[in-house]
């Protein structure tokens, strides 16, 4: 039988990726299954995911916020910037306007990387040409970054963030 360890991420979209990654090259390096596991999730603790959505109604249809928050946040034209902390979606900030939200996101995914050597993936949903706006100033700013990836998600995230969704992953090498 071939062993199977299942390992719960607690995250999404390329923070979990990035683990996945990890955990690959530890088992192409022959290490044990313990150690290919506690690689995947440092890698996945050291992984900060920031993101923005265009609108909160897929938000608050997946039960991810309420109607009255959804209604308010849409009225005052506030765009949060949420992250997934321990598995759940959480705001940590709210700003006015998606063009500064693309500007925190970006300056909060600078912050993440605390001067070290990072991968990036940037995500989004139909919104491909700010995504490559993020990319390139994300390279334009950080240095020692590695490898950067820029992919729409999929239909079951998408169905959370909804169309016009940006997410920045940073996942410092460890």
């Amino acid at each position: 039988p071939i062993p199977v360890h299942v390992i719960d991420s607690r995250t999404v979209g390329m923070a979990l990726g990035f683990g996945v990654i990890a955990a690959a090259q530890a088992a192409e390096e022959g290490l044990d299954s313990q150690t290919v596991i506690q690689r995947a999730q440092l890698r996945m603790k050291a992984t900060s995911i920031f993101f923005s959505v265009a609108n909160l109604e897929n938000l608050r249809r997946s039960g991810r916020i309420s109607r009255g928050a959804s209604l308010l946040a849409t009225a005052l034209a506030i765009r949060p910037i949420l992250t997934v902390d321990d598995g759940e979606v959480v705001a940590v900030e709210r700003v006015r306007t998606a063009a500064k939200a693309m500007v925190r996101l970006e300056e909060m995914a600078v912050a993440a990387t605390a001067g070290r050597a990072v991968d990036v993936a940037v995500h989004h949903l139909g919104a491909q040409s700010q995504a490559e706006a993020v990319v390139a100033r994300l390279r334009s700013v950080l240095t020692g970054l590695g490898d950067v990836s820029n992919t729409e998600v999929g239909a079951v995230v998408g169905t959370h963030v909804g169309p016009g969704a940006i997410a920045v992953v940073i996942a410092p090498r460890v």
